[in-house]
């Protein structure tokens, strides 16, 4: 791979958790890449040129010559594929497979809670009505989960730092960042892994890209 022809397709707003999960993996990874923004809002993904680009007319994909994949598990796993140097996925092959299991489930469950606590909330200081009470049901359910997966009490899910530990993150901070009811130790995580400077180049882009 010649990495300085990759080309990452992102939300114009930067609001986006699985675009922010892609840029996070590249950036952790070293890879130069370009980052270029689609207006979601005037439906340009919807367009004929875009959808020329992604199969799904979906963001985050990315382009890497005239190879194009969407979707950002997909994408996350092929770049550790592709560029193992600064993996973002545990060695052990049963950890890599919870880290995924734990990805699917974040992208694919918990309906209510991201209808009720979207990512405006962290990106944007959004405020929005209590939760309602499949909204609820949703939040403990990860609460549950997220408990038990840092039962050991380290920093991370799996030893080290690994890319399910931000999209795991970013899911709790749609209650932290709220003022939701959170276990104080997943506060703590949620926060720890905030503070990562992958996530914080993330966290600039709106004022970068305007500058």
């Amino acid at each position: 791979m010649n990495p300085s022809t990759a080309v990452l397709y992102t939300d114009a707003n930067f609001v986006s958790p699985y675009a922010m999960s892609v840029f996070i993996t590249l950036t952790e990874k070293g890879i130069p890449f370009t980052l270029k923004p689609v207006d979601l809002s005037q439906g340009e993904n919807q367009g004929q040129a875009y959808g020329a680009l992604s199969l799904t007319h979906r963001v985050p994909t990315l382009v890497i010559d005239n190879f194009h994949l969407s979707e950002s598990s997909a994408i996350d796993e092929y770049l550790e594929e592709i560029h193992p140097a600064h993996p973002v996925y545990p060695q052990d092959a049963k950890q890599r497979a919870k880290a995924r299991e734990v990805q699917a489930w974040l992208r694919s469950d918990l309906l209510p809670l991201r209808a009720e606590r979207p990512t405006e909330v962290i990106f944007n200081q959004g405020k929005f009505a209590p939760l309602s009470a499949a909204a609820q049901q949703a939040a403990q359910k990860l609460i549950a989960a997220a408990g038990k997966l840092l039962s050991h009490g380290q920093d991370h899910l799996f030893g080290e730092w690994c890319i399910a530990d931000t999209d795991l993150a970013l899911m709790l901070n749609r209650l932290v960042m709220h003022g939701d009811e959170v276990p104080e130790n997943l506060r703590r995580y949620a926060q720890r892994q905030w503070q990562r400077p992958a996530v914080q180049a993330w966290l600039a882009l709106p004022e970068k890209m305007r500058s």
